[in-house]
């Protein structure tokens, strides 16, 4: 039975690394965190992601080692379950399933069959009441196990994580919210509370935003919105409790973590700046300066040698023992907003967007990693409210990724704009784009678009740029190269101004051979020569402004399409100048494919969005996909793939050749597939490691490399080509056994024939010297069909003799028999001279 393709919405990467505190592995060697519905294991040393552990259906909120096996982690979600992991080896081992929406989940030293969760109350997710519970964690059998037994804890809590924390040996748990830290005491079984006013005679706001507990002491810290660090002591007295004050911060601490011996104290807030207090005193302290933005997280692996910080650009920060950076796992930044837009970098298929304030990130989708930003604006950003800055507002390639053109803006009032539009050359040497022209204020209001045209099939093959402004105008520049005259000056010109009736230009794109430009001017669409800047026809179609445009290509060529505000979709024939079809389906989204005549348009009517694909000259769409996402998508672009994938529903071919992903309103990136799960979220390379390659482990060295070495050698001791056998360690059944951990093997006696038949030679297998053999023999087969005849006839004269001889002799070998073969054709005639 053929199981029928499906298209699935999901999340292609990019999710956010710094939505939970990250967790070391015991030794070090790998950082896990949380990302999306996933989590990612990624290797200290060199930043690959190893794993990925995929099993929950909603956001992972929290991960935490086991600590009774140091190889298992535990997850939490806001599905409501808790998995236990084997992360090395990426294998969900149980699934404990809670029933509530799960924002925490703390596991101590002394209890294997319990944990606490953070969970709402009513399990409503916008509760501004939160618990801390106690769940049992059952060892019964059977790999999802349902867990009732919840004991409350803690009432009227803090949601975050970073708001609860568990003391020496676990003997209490601190709680921040608002004012109040609360100490619950698990042997008394009682709680203290210590409340703070909300602001000091000097205006300091004593609000708390975490806490932190020493793993050897009885002291706590807590972080506070005043940038100030209290350090709680004698608490175990409801009256009688003391706290010191350290105070660096300019603004909110945003999150605490003591080391583990307890002697040191590090924070992180807005300043981008971890500070490691030294004996608890404010005098002993030592900074990292300059992370990049604000420190969201602060985890500290067990053995004390690494660091990490989670940064509100997406970013992990892995930082050594002495404070110097050691390791940097950036994943897609996300702003408030991507004025860019999707674009596509045609030299790596790198995706393009904003990043960092006045940077440019190119992020490749496959390896989920961002490649290098690119500092556009390169001005220092200041992390100030209210402030004006320079923002990044357009990107756009040319066709081979040679040249890049970006426009950034800055705006106090409404009569105060200032405009900067640079063009960058890519510099092969540098492997990066290196800055060749910038024009200041190149219209006199907002820039609506710019495209670049495609100059292979162009005779002059000049690069050549349009730019579209609210000011009624489009310009062209061209890049002019005189450095071979007196001028030596190279550099982008403007060539053409064009208007139509002082109308506000909202959009361009050229042709695909390059010979036309279409301008929308509000509600008309204008086509012009792009040889000769004539107006060669225009299209109305009211009511609604033109908002999208883009052209057919291959045999849709003589299409072009444009959307309006008023949810239309128009399709014009270029040969006829007429309206070829409309549609009113509230497109938003108008993307077309390069490789293809596939159109992607998105559609939102309603709360969802609809995905259709279409070609202009065909009535019905290829596809349609309802509710891709909830709300609006803000952008999409179709990425060419290296390797053109295999899709066995008609349905889905326009899949094959380029990948479609979209930005949905909540800065997620999604993207089609027809593939499960597993196969998706595995990397071909990792797939071919796995296939091609053993470990190096003690069962390797003894039947793989040993076996290898043997057979090499007695190949070189017969001075005849390799001809390999088959090994043991080609055997599913060995293969089997080295990659399967341990822990998850059946037992000994039922592998044990199994191993032992793979280990013996199988009597329809030849050894290499019969393969051998018969190579050689072949060659030689004309030449011994005589003697074999001759022999042939001996026999048949004196068969009793032949039977008598037989029982005489011992019977040769093939090898033998050969020798003497080679002996009997020998030239003897030298001997009758002598």
């Amino acid at each position: 039975m053929v199981v029928q393709e499906q298209l699935r919405v999901v999340r292609c990467g990019g999710s956010k690394l710094n939505g939970s505190r990250a967790v070391f592995s015991a030794d070090a060697k790998y950082l896990l965190c949380a990302s999306g519905d996933y989590v990612k294991v990624y290797s200290t040393a060199t930043e690959e992601c190893i794993h990925i552990l995929q099993g929950h259906t909603n956001l992972v909120t929290g991960i935490q080692l086991n600590p009774q096996n140091h190889l298992q982690l535990y997850s939490c979600s806001l599905d409501g379950t808790i998995k236990l992991w084997d992360f090395t080896d990426g294998i969900l081992i149980k699934t404990f399933v809670v029933g509530y929406k799960i924002f925490a989940f703390y596991s101590l030293a002394g209890s294997d069959d319990s944990g606490f969760v953070i969970i709402p109350k009513n399990n409503e997710e916008a509760s501004d009441s939160f618990q801390l519970v106690l769940v049992r964690l059952t060892k019964a059998p059977g790999q999802e196990v349902e867990t009732k037994e919840l004991s409350l804890i803690l009432d009227d809590i803090d949601h975050s994580p970073k708001c609860t924390a568990f003391g020496r040996e676990g003997e209490y748990v601190a709680s921040v919210r608002g004012l109040h830290l609360s100490v619950y005491f698990f042997k008394k079984k009682m709680t203290h509370r210590f409340p703070l006013s909300a602001r000091t005679v000097k205006g300091a706001n004593n609000y708390f935003t975490c806490v932190a507990c020493h793993p050897k002491e009885d002291c706590i810290a807590s972080g506070h919105k005043d940038g100030k660090i209290r350090l709680w002591r004698n608490f175990t007295h409801n009256k009688e409790y003391t706290f010191s004050a350290m105070h660096w911060h300019h603004n909110a601490v945003m999150d605490l973590a003591f080391t583990v011996e307890g002697t040191n104290l590090l924070s992180g807030g807005l300043e981008s700046v971890l500070v490691q207090w030294r004996d608890g005193s404010e005098s002993k302290k030592e900074f990292l300066p300059r992370l990049g933005s604000t420190i969201e997280h602060i985890s500290v692996s067990p053995d004390g040698t690494l660091c990490c910080t989670s940064h509100a650009e997406n970013k992990i920060t892995i930082i050594q023992s002495n404070l110097r950076v050691s390791a940097v796992i950036q994943g897609l930044v996300k702003g408030s907003s991507v004025k860019t837009g999707l674009v596509v970098d045609p030299r790596t298929k790198a995706l393009v967007l904003n990043g960092k304030p006045g940077h440019l990130q190119f992020f490749c989708l496959q390896s989920d990693k961002q490649l290098y930003n690119l500092d556009i604006v390169q001005q220092e950003y200041i992390h100030q409210a209210g402030l004006s800055q320079t923002d990044l507002v357009k990107a756009a390639f040319s066709a081979q990724g040679n040249w890049l053109a970006t426009v950034e803006q800055r705006q106090e009032k409404e009569s105060d704009l200032e405009l900067q539009m640079k063009l960058w050359a890519y510099d092969e040497q540098m492997q990066s784009f290196k800055l060749n022209t910038r024009i200041n204020m190149p219209h006199e209001d907002h820039l609506t678009a710019l495209c670049f045209r495609d100059t292979d099939g162009v005779e002059d093959g000049i690069p050549t740029l349009v730019t579209a402004a609210k000011d009624g105008r489009f310009k062209v520049w061209v890049f002019m190269d005189e450095s071979d005259t007196d001028k030596q000056s190279v550099g982008w010109i403007c060539d053409f101004v064009g208007s139509y009736h002082n109308y506000q230009a909202n959009n361009c794109c050229f042709s695909e051979d390059g010979s036309l430009l279409a301008v929308s001017f509000e509600e008309i669409v204008t086509v012009w020569d792009s040889e000769t800047w004539d107006l060669k026809c225009t299209f109305c179609h009211p009511p609604g402004k033109i908002w999208s445009l883009c052209f057919g290509r291959l045999i849709c060529s003589k299409y072009l399409l444009g959307t309006t505000d008023h949810g239309f979709l128009c399709c014009w024939n270029l040969l006829s100048c007429a309206l070829e079809w409309s549609a009113q389906l509230g497109v938003i989204v108008l993307q077309p494919d390069p490789l293809s005549e596939n159109i992607a348009a998105v559609s939102c009517i309603s709360e969802d969005s609809d995905l259709f694909v279409f070609r202009p000259n065909e009535p019905r769409p290829l596809c349609i996909q309802r509710k891709v996402c909830r709300g609006k998508v803000q952008c999409a672009v179709f990425i060419p793939r290296n390797v053109p994938e295999a899709v066995g529903s008609e349905k889905y071919q326009w899949l094959s050749r380029s990948q479609l992903y979209f930005l949905t309103a909540m800065q997620e990136l999604m993207t089609f597939s027809t593939k499960s799960p597993e196969v998706r979220l595995t990397p071909s390379s990792k797939q071919l490691a796995v296939e091609e390659s053993l470990p190096m482990t003690p069962f390797y060295l003894l039947l793989g490399k040993h076996r290898e070495q043997q057979q090499l050698k007695k190949d070189a001791d017969i001075g005849k080509a390799v001809v390999h056998s088959h090994s043991a360690q080609s055997s599913p059944a060995v293969k089997e056994l080295l990659h399967t951990p341990a822990h998850v093997l059946p037992s000994a006696a039922f592998l044990c024939s199994t191993f032992i038949n793979t280990l013996l030679i199988s009597k329809e297998n030849k050894s290499n010297g019969e393969v051998a053999d018969e190579v050689e023999m072949e060659s030689e087969k004309a030449e011994d069909e005589s003697d074999e005849d001759i022999d042939h006839t001996a026999t048949e004269e004196d068969p009793k003799l032949t039977e008598l001889w037989g029982e005489m002799t011992p019977k040769l070998s093939k090898s033998q028999e050969k020798e003497l073969r080679k002996i009997r054709k020998t030239d003897y005639s030298w001997i009758s001279a002598l």
